[in-house]
């Protein structure tokens, strides 16, 4: 019993030594605090575990102090003895038990404390990076504000920079009428082909020394047409010819075009904005035969030396009202080259003893190009004057509110060459032919004859070639007359009449006529 009472009183005192260990736990568990911001899934869980902790806790102190009240009372009372020894094995059992409990709270302590600590550092880190983005993007705002400041110089800029375009481009537009008015709305330049077989007597292919001896036209400079004439039972003379250009044998046609190149952009003046909208072209092509016009685009136009004949009025022409001739909108170069190739094979054709291809008629292909003025365009207000249509009636008059529309009209001759009856061989109709192409010629050259001695009465109506050509000769209009001679002896006589043609409309001084500023025509 003694040895009982002595191991009675060691349960007893190990019972008074775990109350102060428990309280050692209990202080050193941390206690949320009032001031702490919102609390995360880890702390949350960590305070229901330190919750339990405290209620394992307080099980253990009741439990000791059950186990000192049943020591006590078993030391006072020797007839508990076998109820104590059954006792002791439970309640060193319970001890071991609460022991390892002690470890488990600790490790869960300190992992806790882990935990917490791991939750603390990823906040700072997401508010740093919260800072971080918020310098960010005051920094982006900075820079925006920055390009906004940018972009509002580069527009104002970009609008001086237009003014001053739109005001070099007038400067330019000025100058370049200025330049091709000193070098005349009128030129006529002279083109000298190459020897063909055709040239030679006996239709043989022309050698290099047969060709030098058989030319007796040859360009001596840019502008100089030199001709011997040796006709027989008379001395040779030699005649020169002076034009604005001359272009020899060996010039290409890339050199012819870009001295029409000008002329071309002085036509389109006024037509080109910055923004310009899709212009409108249309396109005629007729042809005078026998002093009639021939429509070569309508549809029931036939080939070879007849076709549907249509008058067509010219400006001015109030006398009489007029079907006008077939306009086809086109919206590329290929098309507009289908036409004319169209037209060039219905166009009036007969073979003679000059040319086994010889044009009867002369055709007139009419180019009109319409586009809607910008609205920061120069030019001046339209005048009284009204141009009639090429391509169908006039045009309504333009509603209010719409954008003001320009025009400009290009119009290509191809001349029909001035015949010899007894040199072409021609009996017939194509004497007939003959005769009209040579009346028609002789009364353009009246009209520039007329111009060049400034004529009160210019004689337009003479002939209808010269009515549809009349705006184009007169008027501040540009006109171009580009001859195409041969330099051969064979021909001569033609190449003498078409260089004196060439000399008379070269004559032609126009003044500065009244403007027509919303139609801009050019002939070549």
């Amino acid at each position: 019993m003694e040895g009982d009472g002595e191991a009675d009183a060691g349960l007893e005192d190990q019972a008074h030594n775990r109350q102060p260990s428990n309280a050692g736990i209990r202080g050193n568990l941390p206690e949320p605090s009032a001031g702490a911001g919102p609390a995360t899934p880890a702390s949350r869980a960590a305070r229901r575990w330190i919750s339990v902790v405290f209620h394992i806790l307080q099980c253990q102190e009741r439990i000791g102090e059950n186990r000192s009240e049943a020591t006590r009372s078993l030391a006072g009372d020797g007839r508990q003895q076998p109820l104590r020894r059954s006792w002791c094995p439970a309640l060193n059992q319970l001890c071991q038990g609460v022991r390892r409990l002690k470890e488990d709270l600790k490790e869960f302590h300190a992992s806790s404390l882990v935990l917490l600590r791991s939750c603390q550092a990823e906040c700072e880190a997401c508010v740093s990076a919260v800072a971080t983005t918020a310098g960010r993007t005051r920094l982006d705002a900075e820079a925006l504000q920055a390009c906004q400041a940018t972009a509002a110089r580069l527009e104002q800029s970009l609008q001086e920079s237009r003014a001053r375009y739109r005001a070099e481009r007038q400067r330019r537009r000025l100058l370049h009428n200025t330049l091709v008015e000193l070098r005349g709305n009128l030129r006529v330049h002279c083109r000298i082909r190459p020897l063909l077989p055709l040239d030679n007597e006996s239709g043989d292919a022309v050698s290099q020394s047969s060709a030098v001896s058989a030319e007796v036209v040859r360009a001596v400079d840019d502008e100089t047409v030199l001709v011997k004439c040796n006709r027989p039972g008379h001395p040779p003379i030699n005649k020169m010819y002076n034009f604005d250009r001359v272009y020899g044998p060996a010039e290409s046609q890339s050199v012819v075009f870009g001295d029409v190149c000008p002329l071309l952009t002085s036509l389109l003046d006024g037509l080109i904005s910055e923004n310009p909208p899709s212009p409108e072209v249309e396109v005629s092509i007729v042809e005078v035969y026998n002093n009639d016009i021939v429509d070569l685009l309508a549809k029931d136009s036939p080939a070879v030396t007849s076709g549907a004949k249509r008058e067509v009025t010219a400006a001015g022409d109030t006398r009489k009202e007029a079907a006008p001739p077939t306009c086809e909108a086109v919206g590329s170069a290929s098309e507009l080259l289908r036409l004319v190739r169209g037209g060039l094979r219905r166009r009036a054709r007969l073979p003679t003893l000059v040319h086994r291809d010889s044009s009867r008629s002369h055709l007139i292909v009419t180019v009109t190009v319409t586009t809607a003025l910008s609205p920061d365009s120069t030019d001046p207000p339209t005048g009284a004057g009204r141009r009639s249509s090429v391509c169908g009636p006039a045009r309504p008059p333009r509603p209010p509110g719409r954008a003001e529309q320009a025009s400009a009209r290009l119009q290509l001759v191809d001349l029909a060459g001035s015949e010899c009856a007894g040199v072409s061989g021609a009996t017939g109709p194509a004497l007939r032919e003959t005769s009209w192409i040579n009346r028609s010629l002789a009364a353009l050259a009246d009209v520039l004859g007329a111009l060049s001695e400034h004529r009160g009465h210019v004689p337009y109506r003479n002939s209808r070639l010269t009515h549809l050509l009349q705006d184009s000769i007169g008027g501040d209009a540009k006109f171009l007359v580009l001859l195409c001679v041969s330099p051969s002896q064979k021909h001569v006589a033609q190449t003498l009449q078409g260089l004196g043609f060439g000399t008379r409309a070269r004559q032609v001084e126009r003044g500065q006529a009244r403007r027509r500023p919303r139609s801009r025509t050019g002939a070549v």
